[in-house]
């Protein structure tokens, strides 16, 4: 045995008692060769950890950032303790997913459902992907319907005011040739580099208008704390830090994955920075009136026209983010690869998956066209499980309880009950809220 396998199987060790796994990977490594006793994915064109900082950001500020006003207007100022929460919580559950990757000692897992499988077999990856399904087409349905009515929104009075729908069909289908042509999370970084530049240009415009209207404005109502929407809101915060199920693809991309949990820090440090200044210039200028997206609030003009622009720029290019994601974990459950199937049929396989993913996508989008209450729902049911509920159970499952402290268990059930209540309540919130808008 070398020196470097000595090396390797001593940090394998650490890794089971000390669980470091990720932050113990010091070496690139190619398909096929061990670093710790686990055969690592093939990572020979794999992008850089800036790269991945990007998709990070781009996947997870989006659409979040434009509802957080309205989430403290939904359950007062103690939202932004949440949101606090929140950010701290995250960035710990996207270390443990990425950990357990890992956690089998032999090769690394490839998808959030693997890790389900894992730690409770059949039935908990049954129970995973419905839940992964359901926030990768989710986040894109949003999207759309989003981007669809900023269209329609911005060519008001005009020729091309055509319909909200008709709007989300033209987005779908620009969005489809990106999410079909490019194979992975990799390919996918110079459109998430795009999504990050211009959610800045949104979180300036945004700041500088509320504050120019304050002065304007009477004094706006605030509460501290509103307990009976508290949930909903819990849920629309929830939705902001939705990046879980697509970390596994983008760490696949990382030439270093020990740079990992640096990269989740910085970029969802990045994320919660952007958002407390959108949450706090939007509820203190315009309090209990504001409203989701929080553009619309913003006077008529120039600055309410470039933040709808940019964002819709935004909410585009995330789609494809979103959607490849649940491409590459149909792909690899099916097995559809170049080595099997050859580059041709490879591709037009992978187009046709790809295909009828973006109708499905387009089709709930045209048929749910609210969208306050979707990222609520979504939020709730989707996010609170995958983002804070799923990785403490599976990786307390896999790892085991009894050799870890008594304050990291007590952070663990913190993060499960702020889940358990957000999904449990807020989705029954937003259910309610979601009936009263289609009988409205």
């Amino acid at each position: 045995m070398s020196q470097l396998e000595k090396k390797s199987s001593m940090i394998e060790i650490k890794d089971i008692d000390n669980r470091s796994i990720v932050g113990s990977i010091e070496h690139d490594f190619e398909l096929g060769s061990e670093r710790g006793g686990v055969v690592d994915i093939d990572r020979s064109e794999a992008g850089s950890s800036f790269m991945a900082y990007l998709n990070v950001v781009c996947v997870v500020v989006g659409t979040g950032i434009l509802g957080l006003p309205a989430a403290l207007k939904q359950g007062g100022w103690i939202g932004l303790l949440i949101l606090f929460l929140s950010w701290f919580m995250s960035v710990y559950t996207s270390v443990l997913l990425i950990r357990c990757l890992y956690a089998n000692g032999k090769t690394r897992l490839t998808t959030y459902t693997e890790i389900a499988i894992l730690a409770f077999g059949k039935v908990g990856g049954y129970i995973t992907f419905f839940f992964n399904a359901w926030l990768l087409l989710g986040g894109p349905v949003l999207y759309l319907v989003l981007s669809g009515a900023n269209m329609n929104q911005l060519c008001a009075g005009t020729v091309a005011e055509i319909g909200h729908i008709q709007w989300t069909i033209i987005c779908a289908c620009s969005v489809a040739i990106p999410f079909i042509l490019v194979k992975n999370m990799k390919d996918v970084a110079w459109i998430s580099a795009l999504g990050v530049v211009v959610i800045f240009i949104v979180v300036f415009v945004v700041l500088i208008m509320s504050a120019m209207e304050k002065p304007k404005m009477a004094p706006s109502h605030h509460d501290a704390v509103i307990w009976d929407m508290f949930p909903v809101a819990l849920a629309t915060i929830a939705f902001s830090f939705g990046g879980n199920v697509t970390y596994p693809h983008v760490e696949a991309a990382m030439k270093k994955p020990q740079d990992w949990t640096k990269v989740a820090t910085l970029g969802l440090s990045t994320c919660a920075a952007l958002y407390f200044i959108v949450a706090v210039s939007g509820y203190l200028v315009y309090g209990s009136d504001v409203a989701s997206p929080v553009y619309n609030s913003l006077p008529t003009g120039v600055g309410q026209t470039i933040a709808i622009v940019v964002i819709t720029i935004n909410v585009l290019v995330t789609v494809p983010i979103y959607a490849t994601s649940f491409s590459l974990d149909i792909e690899n459950m099916f097995d559809i690869t170049v080595e099997r199937f050859g580059r041709v049929k490879e591709f037009i396989i992978r187009a046709i998956v790809r295909i009828l993913t973006m109708v499905v996508i387009t089709v709930i989008a045209c048929t749910v066209p609210h969208f306050s209450t979707l990222m609520s729902l979504i939020g709730a049911f989707g996010n609170c499980t995958l983002v804070f509920i799923f990785p403490v159970v599976f990786y307390l499952k896999i790892t085991g309880i009894r050799n870890k402290p008594i304050y990291e268990l007590v952070w663990c059930f913190l993060i499960f009950l702020l889940g358990l209540v957000g999904l449990i309540f807020g989705t029954m919130e937003a259910i309610k809220e979601l009936i009263n808008d289609y009988g409205a």
